[in-house]
């Protein structure tokens, strides 16, 4: 009889592990599940937490080096990091967070903000998955820099070439959730057939002159792969083309009059969140300066 008991008691507190166990991969105040969260290591809530804001910036330069902020869910690229200061702890990031260094936190020059990544160290194979919630570094020698304990996460010490995959899935649920969105990132059950469900237009090409002073640059890239990928997307505004200048591969929009240049320019902000920039006769210029 006190086997009996004792083997009663086990299957209990058995069935009680396995129900504590399945509780433990949920996420509770913003809103995501396990369904969600495909990418391995996304165990920390702040990932995929809403953000003060969703911020993409205007475009800039870092010594001489032009860089436009855009939203990529394909980008891949190759690079050394570095880590982020500790001094800067405790201060505001591009997008309204407070920088926190124990999280898995990193910059970016161009990614929207924030973005989820995963990071690999090229250097051992380490890998870990970050919150692109800042901007920089702005240095051209660097692609990114990784909170403490980021760096710590994949072996990097000082300074390691590594490779970044945005992961797009979760990259649109933190985005959504930022701006308030209600965009699905999977599928939904389809209406049924006796409903009619209204079909959208595609969106009509942006009319572009043949010969033009003006250029709407949408993009620059390391990989030359990243910035072939994109320029096949924006042959719907215009002749577009991947331009080669220095270690950079830029994707432009060519040979556009004035006008044309400005449609273009606020058809690519409003139809794709981007923030291009402007040249004349290859010279840079406000992109709202026509």
């Amino acid at each position: 009889m006190k086997k009996l008991v004792s083997l009663a008691v086990l299957t209990a507190l058995l069935a009680a592990c396995a129900e504590t166990t399945q509780t433990t991969g949920e996420y509770g105040s913003d809103g995501f599940g396990e369904e969600t969260l495909v990418a391995e290591n996304l165990n920390d809530a702040y990932l995929l937490a809403p953000a003060p804001r969703y911020y993409i910036g205007n475009a800039y330069k870092v010594e001489d080096v032009q860089y436009i902020p855009t939203e990529d869910f394909t980008y891949n690229q190759t690079g050394m990091a570095g880590i982020i200061p500790t001094e800067l702890n405790g201060t505001k990031t591009s997008n309204g967070e407070t920088y926190n260094m124990n999280q898995m936190v990193a910059t970016s020059k161009t990614l929207p903000l924030p973005t989820i990544v995963k990071v690999t160290n090229l250097e051992n194979g380490e890998d870990v998955i970050v919150r692109v919630n800042n901007r920089g570094p702005f240095v051209n020698t660097r692609v990114m820099d990784l909170s403490p304990a980021a760096a710590q996460k994949i072996g990097l010490t000082n300074q390691s070439k590594i490779q970044i995959q945005v992961l797009p899935e979760q990259s649109i649920a933190v985005k959504n959730a930022t701006i308030g969105g209600t965009t699905e990132v999977k599928e939904t059950v389809a209406p049924v057939a006796e409903e009619p469900v209204a079909v959208q237009p595609e969106p009509k090409p942006v009319p572009v002159a043949a010969t033009g002073d003006y250029s709407v640059q949408v993009a620059a890239f390391y990989a030359e792969d990243s910035a072939n990928a994109l320029v096949g997307r924006m042959r719907n505004y215009g002749d577009a083309v991947v331009v080669k200048e220095g270690d950079m591969f830029k994707v432009r929009i060519v040979n556009l009059d004035a006008a044309s240049a400005r449609r273009v320019i606020d058809t690519l902000r409003s139809n794709e969140g981007m923030a291009p920039g402007l040249l004349k006769n290859g010279r840079w210029i406000n992109a709202d300066s026509i």
